[in-house]
């Protein structure tokens, strides 16, 4: 019983820490995503004006 719980307990902390890793990795590229296209389209408002 303790080496199944010890398992389980192994299995979550890991999928914990690559889902963190993972969450942390694609908020990051969607900021600059976001930042760069909003960049892009203040370039376009000021050219207009």
């Amino acid at each position: 019983m303790d080496e199944t719980v010890r398992i389980i307990l192994i299995i979550i902390v890991s999928v914990s820490i690559f889902g963190l890793l993972l969450f942390v990795f694609v908020k990051n590229y969607m900021k600059r995503k976001i930042e760069y296209y909003l960049e892009v389209k203040n370039k376009k408002n000021i050219k207009e004006d």
